[in-house]
């Protein structure tokens, strides 16, 4: 699940991996901007060079962009194949939240998969499972809900019903359960530990259980009942001889959804069982540590702690993958684990799982890998792409003797006939990179001096923060000159329109940049807080500044270097703004939208995504458009372009040079109220009241009245 305006709740704290859950949650994030289940454009996962976070809840963050982040140490690292000839092994294949998959297959999203790759990631992934399920010994498929982002439009409904219906057709069964992002009302547990469950739900008008229904679910040779509400359901399916059983509970379970699940495992009382959910654990700030939910702290208690069929949890939701080991009331360990990757490159690249159960060795191997990469274009792959991810938290092995664990409540469980010739895992990996390899990353040279890159026509404004003494006060009133020589920056004076306690040391000089900026600094925003009174510093143009008239209808080109401050914390900073555009939207003729924000939004949302929103000029639609990056790691250094076409004006961003997902089409130019609203860099305004300081540092930025390619941009050299 991805919604800027974070309705999931708070992040409980870290815990160590053998203790239970007890902390409180932390701080939540008011829902100032209600971005709804609007989506509009992610980011990347991908190369060895991490950039963008995946994180679920707001408040901090996971790990995302760049390669997968790096992900928190396995409790047992792969080893080397133990020497047996033959094994009793099977498999399960994984398939996280798949919602921008759904959506950006559709026309209404410009079928952004298709025109750019020629195929897309759903339907890849679920041909890859029906064409190897034999060969791979695999008896079973688990979902693991946010089915599609918009509950409401049948058109992301179709594309997830065309994909499972390739499992159907094939005859493989598969589990599903509703996430967040398939409900009509998501209410977070951290939000309302008592409304929204499925208790409340008008179950006749609810997209699901039209799509993927009882009658639907009866069909699967392993359906073993759904719930009175139709939103959870089990499944028992046999491998090597012996049989397991998946709980599918979807988005906020219910007291009555939880009785029904004791009773099925009551029902079933020698079947080990793998629970699944939507929601249950986190990944902590690091990005790499596991971190309890306070509604899996719920489950824990009310379903999981006394049962102890339960050995094994899978849950997406929370953007990343992470690994946490508990211990039961009957001394047994129970064995948690969180992967979503849809804030990696292009809405997860495909990206899924295989679990490996080799009864044999006693070992639950796990694969991430994407079925997807390999089948990309050869011209499209860039070091975003990995077909096969290699961190700790993403290939590992879990030791478990299987016949010991299961001894409670099955005496007769053992290995069956040893008839597998290879890990499943590696004959999966081989089968992934054959005849593949992942494209190796552009080395981009750094500049040579500060004249290193290239300089363009059209550009409007060049501004390239340095000048000063390093660590020493950007002081009120200085002067940042533009290369154009037209449209200086200048520092507000202190504590203007709503602000309070800002000091001339909340801008400092430092010689910190992006290793690809040839400007040979950059500035640091300290001390901001958005808290009433807020606290903040910035700059303006002059009111004359001929940029202020420029609503750039001809297509352009925006870049800045940014880095994220690591004490970021969305509770303070959330909504954080780079640059802006002075005025009301709302006081734009027939503006149809949020009124109270500016007209143009180059900004950090709640969950440290990049957002670039703007009202087009008067030629365009009435109401804003949004590109929306994935989530951004903060202490690192990213360099975002965004680029408008002058003939299709669709814009896109890039974040380290790679294209996001969620980008905005038909959208010519930007709307400026009048020519002396000025642009602002480190600050933002609110319902016309100053607003949403930058937390950080920004190194050069630059404005372009053309669209440009990655030639042209700062990270380039100069001609020559």
């Amino acid at each position: 699940m991805s919604d800027s305006v974070d309705p999931r709740g708070a992040r409980a704290l870290p815990l160590s991996p053998s203790s239970s859950p007890s902390a409180p949650d932390t701080e939540r994030i008011p829902q100032r901007r209600q971005m709804l289940k609007l989506g509009a454009s992610l980011l990347t996962v991908g190369g060895s060079s991490a950039l963008i976070a995946a994180c679920g809840g707001g408040g901090g963050g996971s790990a995302g962009f760049g390669p997968l982040p790096a992900p928190a140490p396995a409790p047992n690292p792969p080893a080397p194949e133990p020497v047996v000839s033959k094994r009793s092994s099977f498999a399960l294949a994984v398939m996280p939240d798949t919602q921008f998959y759904a959506r950006y297959a559709t026309a209404a999203e410009s079928d952004q998969y298709d025109k750019r790759f020629g195929s897309a990631p759903f339907a890849a992934q679920t041909k890859w499972i029906a064409a190897n399920a034999k060969a791979l010994h695999i008896p079973f498929t688990i979902h693991l809900g946010d089915v599609v982002d918009q509950v409401g439009k049948p058109d992301q409904w179709k594309v997830a019903d065309a994909a499972m219906k390739v499992l159907e057709d094939a005859k493989l069964p598969y589990s599903v359960l509703a996430g967040n992002h398939d409900v009509l009302n998501d209410v977070d547990y951290g939000v309302d530990p008592v409304n929204g469950t499925d208790a409340a739900r008008n179950l006749a008008a609810e997209p699901y259980l039209q799509w993927f229904g009882t009658e639907r679910a009866k069909k699967q040779a392993t359906f073993g009942a759904r719930d009175t509400s139709g939103f959870h359901e089990y499944h028992v399916f046999e491998a090597q001889g012996q049989k397991f059983m998946v709980l599918s509970l979807s988005w906020r379970v219910s007291d009555a959804g939880i009785a029904w699940a004791r009773q099925v495992i009551a029902k079933n009382p020698t079947l080990p069982v793998i629970l699944v959910n939507h929601q249950l654990l986190n990944i902590a700030p690091d990005g790499t540590s596991p971190l309890e939910t306070d509604y899996g702290k719920m489950l824990w208690e009310k379903l999981i702690r006394d049962n102890d069929q339960i050995f094994m949890t899978l849950n997406g939701h929370h953007h990343g993958a992470a690994h946490l080991t508990k211990t039961n009331d009957f001394g047994h360990k129970v064995e948690e684990m969180v992967v979503d990757y849809q804030m990696a490159y292009q809405g997860g690249n495909g990206l899924m799982r295989l679990y490996e159960f080799d009864l044999t060795n006693k070992q639950i191997k796990v694969l991430s890998f994407s079925p997807w990469v390999p089948q990309k274009p050869a011209a499209t792959l860039n070091a975003f792409d990995q077909a096969v991810l290699t961190t700790p938290n993403e290939a590992f092995i879990i030791e478990m003797d299987f016949t010991q664990r299961f001894a409670g409540f099955n005496k007769g469980f053992a290995a069956g006939e040893a008839t597998v010739e290879q890990s499943l895992v590696e004959q999966a990996k081989a089968l992934i990179l054959a005849n593949y390899k992942d494209p190796e990353a552009t080395v981009q040279r750094p500049a040579a001096d500060a004249e290193d890159y290239p300089k363009v026509a059209n550009t409007l404004a060049h501004w390239r923060f340095v000048g000063g003494t390093v660590n020493q006060p950007v002081l009120p009133g200085t002067v940042i000159a533009d290369v154009t020589g037209t449209n200086p920056l200048r520092r507000d004076a202190l504590n203007q329109s709503v602000i309070r306690n800002a000091a001339d040391g909340d801008i400092i000089w430092t010689d910190d940049r992006h290793r690809l900026s040839a400007a040979p600094g950059s500035v640091r925003f300290r001390n901001t807080n958005k808290n009433a009174p807020p606290r903040m510093s910035y700059f303006l143009t002059d009111p004359a500044a001929p940029i202020n008239a420029h609503t750039l209808d001809k297509g352009y080109t925006v870049e800045a270097f940014v880095k994220i401050d690591k004490a970021w914390t969305s509770k303070d900073h959330a909504w954080m703004n780079i640059m802006t555009r002075d005025g009301r939207s709302g006081d734009l003729p027939g503006f149809q939208g949020d009124g109270d924000a500016p007209p143009m939004l180059f900004a950090i949302s709640s969950l440290r995504e990049v957002q670039w929103e703007v009202v087009p000029s008067p030629a365009g639609t009435p109401y804003a458009k949004t590109n929306w990056s994935g989530e951004v790691i903060a202490d690192r250094w990213v360099h975002i372009a965004i680029v408008n076409d002058p003939v299709s004006h669709d814009t896109t961003m890039y974040v380290e040079g790679a294209p996001v997902l969620r980008n905005s089409a038909a959208v010519p130019g930007l709307a400026t109220l009048k020519a002396t609203a000025p642009w602002v860099v480190g600050g933002g305004s609110w319902d016309g009241a100053r607003a949403d300081g930058f937390f950080g540092h920004i190194g050069e930025v630059r404005v372009v009245a053309a669209a440009l390619a990655p030639s042209q941009w700062l990270t380039a050299r100069r001609a020559g």
